[in-house]
């Protein structure tokens, strides 16, 4: 079996240039994280940000307790 040395050289630099490539192409990626990456919804809120349920006391009366359920539901129907 003859081994060619320019074949050799051949394959190494094939395998440096696709190596730089790759790096390259991650490195890339990487500057376009923010870009790429899905925003977080479950975040914790910065400035001017409001609670939903800040507060009340639930007590038994059914009154409360209606419109508690009834903000609870306008809160999932609209998501926000």
């Amino acid at each position: 079996m003859v081994l060619s040395l320019r074949r050799g050289l051949k394959w190494l630099r094939m395998l440096i240039l696709f190596g730089a490539l790759a790096i390259m192409f991650f490195y890339s990626l990487r500057l376009f994280t923010d870009w790429i990456t899905p925003v977080d919804h479950y975040r914790i809120p910065e400035g001017h940000a409001v609670k939903v349920f800040g507060g009340q006391n639930v007590n038994d009366g059914s009154e409360q307790r209606t419109a508690l359920l009834e903000r609870l539901r306008f809160f999932y129907w609209y998501g926000e």
